[in-house]
């Protein structure tokens, strides 16, 4: 009885590792078969997205982190009169009921962005962040009320401005970096405060460089573009390298997603002396009224490309004239580097500043000729 015990015993434990056996198989078949059909179960670790392609991790929030306290806030306020007579405007109206409307008093409120550039509390910005502005606001990291600015130089042209706070104290400050040293695709950060939400970054690449574009009264000659997001209340903040140098200051921003723009640092550091010292930007005159050669143009007077500068007319007295320059003339070259628009003339021009001899070389009777002008201050 025992013997046939322990057979049945045997035989049931066979069957149950069998059945053990067999179902390991078909889970490890079932689980083979369904990754080839479905994949597997098992990925690779997410990529760490914390940072952009080929900067290390924490790259990004360590600048931000030591440069973001020299980033401030800018509000700017003006007050205007407004009547609530809407015929006020009606000379008729007003000859024969007078003018018995009561002007309301309206605050009209600005925000921008700037940074600081020196411990004493100069400040760079747009001009067009605090252009007509009666009373400036700067509210700086770690301070608890904002402190009023004045400002102390500014440029309607290149739209660039300084203000001064009396801070009282030592403050952090951004470095000028060189836009020249800056290839298109480089990763950048911009920060600022756009619609008033203080210190926003955003990250993204030089698109291009050297970009005109006009906005209303302005025309920008030299922008850098960027993808990185720019929105309005960001003009005057810094767009900084990865090693924390300013390479542009954001200006504007195009009617398009990813199309930002910035005025490159190294415009700024040819007139941040002017703008701090003087308060406004002394520039080179020529004296002329140019155009750019136009093919017509270059034909006419026996020119093999269509560059160059045309000019239009002589201002009488002025450094073209007492050099001998003529109406007519086309000046392709200016101390060595090359004139093929009027903005390369214009550039070139105003770097040179005043009280300084360039050698024009012009085109004049189908031949090339140098002449030697000493160039004056440009008149307001």
């Amino acid at each position: 009885m025992k013997v046939r015990k322990t057979i049945i015993a045997m035989v049931l434990v066979s069957f149950l590792a069998g059945i053990t056996f067999a179902g390991g198989i078909l889970f490890t078949s079932g689980n083979y078969w369904l990754d080839k059909v479905m994949g597997s179960e098992k990925s690779e670790p997410a990529p760490d997205v914390s940072s952009p392609p080929g900067v290390d991790e924490g790259t990004i929030s360590a600048i931000v982190d030591r440069t973001g306290p020299a980033v401030v806030k800018i509000e700017t306020y003006v007050s205007t009169s407004e009547r609530s007579d809407p015929f006020f405007d009606d000379p008729f109206f007003r000859e024969f009921f007078g003018q018995f409307d009561t002007p309301q008093q309206k605050v009209q409120h600005g925000l921008g962005s700037g940074f600081i550039v020196t411990k004493d509390g100069y400040i760079l910005t747009n001009e067009h962040v605090v252009q007509g502005a009666q009373e400036i606001q700067v509210s700086i990291t770690g301070q608890k009320s904002a402190a009023a600015a004045k400002v102390v130089g500014s440029d309607h042209e290149l739209d660039l401005a300084v203000l001064k706070i009396d801070a009282g104290n030592d403050l952090p400050v951004l470095k000028l970096g060189s836009s020249g040293a800056v290839a298109v695709g480089n990763w950048v950060i911009a920060i600022g405060n756009p619609y008033g939400l203080d210190h926003t970054v955003t990250v993204g690449v030089i698109s291009a460089k050297g970009r005109p574009i006009t906005v209303q009264d302005r025309n920008y000659t030299n922008l850098l573009q960027t993808d990185a997001s720019i929105n309005p209340g960001n003009s005057g903040g810094p767009l900084l390298n990865l090693k924390g140098e300013v390479i542009g200051i954001n200006t504007a921003v195009a009617q398009a997603q990813g199309i930002g723009f910035a005025i490159p640092s190294d415009t700024v550091n040819s007139v941040l002396n002017d703008l701090i010292k003087q308060g406004k930007v002394k520039r080179g005159w020529l004296g002329v009224e140019i155009q750019d050669v136009t093919p017509t143009v270059a034909d006419h007077y026996g020119l093999s490309e269509t560059e160059g500068v045309l000019l239009r007319n002589i201002v009488e007295g002025g450094p073209a004239e007492k050099a001998g320059l003529k109406q007519g003339d086309i000046i392709t070259d200016i101390d060595g580097k090359k004139v093929t628009t009027t903005g390369d003339l214009l550039e070139i021009v105003r770097e040179a500043g005043p009280a300084k001899e360039v050698q024009v070389t012009i085109w004049r009777d189908k031949k090339a000729e140098t002449h030697a002008v000493n160039l004056e201050e440009r008149p307001e």
